[in-house]
């Protein structure tokens, strides 16, 4: 068969519910598909600090990071686009005023609002707090008094707020931002990201397509959320693990199994990349 691009969402699909745990058999599946000679490229609302040592180690050919904010290619920085720095301090203004948590990713650091780590380690480990704040991402997040490049946010994530619909931070912000609605569980219903208007996982992948001279007809797509549907309707496969949100399953190709019961393995054996 032809050699084939193939963009991996992380969280739900290569990971397991813990947002680090790539099961050994992802692992494989990943390993011998390169070995086989097709690209693989992780495509995922991540920006690169909650991108742990253990995912990039499983080896990919590049990165389409913060839900199409940036891609890198053979470790070679593509492209990055940046939020303006007076609309990022108006979402801190709002959320503050509010009470609502939240952090905001750049590609140098992860920064999160008052009490955001301590919220997070609970909602991670309630019989354990200090597992929880030890859990990889919780780690990651860094205090607001650490200096921040306001020139380099890729996005914005804000937890439940059972006071304050994730319909009323779109209705504020609509005009500056794409709202979505987010795809962590546990952040609750009513969280939600912040992220740049016409930026989206499609539009990443056709620059990175683009630069590789590769045709969209040799892409597959595999992944679980909302935020992969453009994905999916441009590349010329797409494959829902069984854990995937509906709207996702109804624009796919096929469904495979579970992310937790050897889902990403079923798909690449299925498509014949291994």
């Amino acid at each position: 068969m032809k050699r084939k691009v193939v963009f991996i969402d992380v969280d739900g699909t290569l990971c397991l519910d813990d947002g680090h745990t790539v099961p050994e058999s992802a692992q494989f599946a990943c390993k011998q598909a390169r070995k086989n000679g097709h690209k693989l490229f992780l495509c995922t609302g991540r920006s690169k600090p909650e991108i742990f040592d253990n995912i990039l180690a499983v080896g990919f050919d590049g990165i389409i990071g913060a839900g199409g904010g940036f891609a890198d290619v053979n470790q070679e920085n593509l492209f990055h686009k940046q939020m303006q720095e007076a609309d990022v301090r108006a979402v801190q203004a709002y959320f503050e005023e509010r009470g609502i948590l939240y952090y905001i990713e750049s590609n140098e650091g992860l920064f999160g609002s008052h009490e955001l780590q301590l919220h997070l380690a609970k909602l991670m480990c309630p019989d354990n707090l200090e597992k929880g704040l030890e859990a990889p991402f919780v780690k990651a997040l860094q205090p607001f008094s650490k200096a921040i490049d306001y020139a380099s946010i890729n996005k914005i994530c804000f937890l439940d707020n059972v006071n304050h619909p994730l319909q009323d931070v779109e209705n504020r912000f609509e005009d500056v931002f794409e709202v979505l609605a987010c795809t962590v569980p546990a952040f609750g219903k009513n969280s939600g990201e912040l992220v740049i208007k016409g930026v989206n996982k499609a539009t990443a992948i056709d620059q990175v397509l683009a630069h590789l001279g590769v045709s969209q007809k040799e892409t597959i797509a595999i992944g679980d959320g909302k935020n992969d549907i453009e994905m999916f309707v441009y590349c010329n496969v797409g494959v829902a693990v069984g854990n995937a949100d509906p709207k996702l399953k109804e624009v796919s190709d096929f469904v495979s199994s579970r992310h937790d019961e050897d889902g990403l393995y079923q798909a690449f054996a299925k498509l014949e990349l291994i």
